[in-house]
């Protein structure tokens, strides 16, 4: 005799809808290539005979389009449907992975043909950025948005990690070339995951005064709050120095001291891992002082540079970069709770922009200038000047009344994505 099927179902939290599900699906598929990809980029200009400065160059060239488009790919994520800008995006991003690729593995890529296949790649993401948190903070609603926050970033970076390892792995093994490649099709899928969300849920925006009117109503709503500005600023320097640190210092640390790009995918799969501890961390906890507690997480930030400067074995790095990890993401949660509770839903793309633009405007200048810093600092002291930046402008931004005193409270009720409530049938939620 059978034992009956337990035949109950479990309902799906409001936060795991059909629009959460797909967003977070496709963030995973998206991470699994970029995360690698990142790496095959600074080891596919080495491989050509660049060198530093080179490796910077093509850094600066995918972070330039953002700083010029990233305004533009807000205001326009707030008058088309989001979903459409990311699919739109996710295009471009593999035409320009699969072009990049194809140079790699075919032929003798030339500096100003990787600068110009990065941009393109970069200007995706500009458009692509705005609209996905857009996207994603209008998905969500209710107490437990910081958890729905908390999983979805754990989901994207979860992915990083099995990105980055594989990466580092599959570039010492077959080369950057194939790494692109995997990055092309990895945006190819993720599109069309995007193409079916439903913007059904979202209320139509009225017509507005033009783009400048729009980009000016973004403006306001971004200069008036001290806690979101001064973050901002702060970011823009943080930002510039561990994104120099990472895609310049990084790759060269590991060629000529950690033994190759193998050690140094491991030790991006363990801020990978870090995160993911994070993100448990914050499914649990929710700080009353939201930026005040991510704010303190920041100073973290400052140990991989200095790791790098002595520079420290691949076990003691992997270790801070785990650590790193885990600050970045309960930053990142509450910065991500603060946006979903202050910001008006219809202008959340906006914000968005003005918060991207801020975060990366010196990106482009920092890993331009990393080359020549290391001539003319040495590669330890431009590393140890990273992380004095970061520490002094943590300290700062705590002096701001507005971040220390940012509370979280009980959010209003908010109208739920469709298909929230659909039932599945087995015991748990894959």
């Amino acid at each position: 005799m059978t034992t009956p099927i337990d035949a109950r179902r479990i309902r799906r939290p409001a936060w795991a809808g059909r629009n959460y599900t797909l967003l977070t699906s496709a963030a995973i598929v998206t991470n699994l290539g970029a995360s690698g990809a990142l790496i095959a980029s600074a080891f596919a200009v080495l491989e050509s005979g660049g060198d530093a400065g080179d490796v910077g160059l093509v850094a600066a060239a995918r972070t330039v389009p953002l700083v010029l488009f990233l305004l533009i790919g807000g205001a326009l994520a707030d008058r088309l449907p989001r979903h459409r800008v990311m699919v739109a995006a996710n295009a471009l991003n593999c035409l320009s992975q699969a072009a990049f690729a194809v140079l790699v593995l075919t032929g003798d890529p030339q500096l100003w043909q990787m600068m110009l296949l990065t941009a393109l790649c970069g200007t995706g993401q500009a458009f692509f950025s705005p609209a996905s948190e857009g996207m994603l903070l209008s998905t969500v609603s209710g107490e437990q948005a910081s958890r729905a926050f908390a999983l979805y970033r754990m989901a994207m970076q979860s992915a990083g990690i099995g990105g980055a390892a594989l990466g580092g792995a599959l570039i010492a093994a077959v080369g950057p070339g194939w790494v692109l490649a995997v990055d092309a099709a990895a945006f190819a899928v993720a599109g069309s995951l995007r193409a079916f969300l439903d913007v059904g849920h979202i209320p139509r925006r009225e017509p507005g005064g033009g783009m400048i009117s729009d980009l000016r109503e973004g403006w306001q709503e971004f200069i008036s709050r001290p806690w979101l500005w001064s973050v901002v600023v702060q970011f823009a320097v943080v930002n510039a120095v561990v994104g120099a640190a990472e895609a310049v210092y990084g790759p060269l640390v590991a060629r000529d001291s950690l033994g190759g790009p193998g050690p140094w995918g491991l030790a991006l799969a363990a801020f990978g891992a870090g995160t993911v501890g994070g993100a448990l961390v914050m499914m649990r906890w929710k700080p009353r002082r939201l930026l005040l507690a991510g704010s303190l997480c920041v100073f973290p930030l400052a140990l991989p540079s200095a790791a790098l400067a002595l520079p420290t074995s691949a076990g003691v790095l992997m270790a801070v970069m785990f650590l790193t990890g885990i600050s970045v993401q309960v930053f990142g949660v509450s910065w991500m709770t603060a946006l979903h509770q202050e910001i008006p839903e219809e202008k959340f793309s906006r914000v968005s922009a003005y918060d991207w633009l801020g975060s990366i405007a010196m990106l482009p200048l920092a890993t331009a200038l990393a080359g020549p810093a290391e001539s003319l600092f040495g590669r330890s002291a431009a590393l140890w000047g990273c992380s004095g930046l970061i520490v002094l402008l943590t300290a700062a931004v705590l002096c701001v009344p507005a971040v220390r005193n940012l509370e979280l409270r009980t959010p209003k009720p908010a109208p739920a994505e469709p298909s929230a409530d659909v039932e599945s049938p087995v015991g748990r939620l894959g």
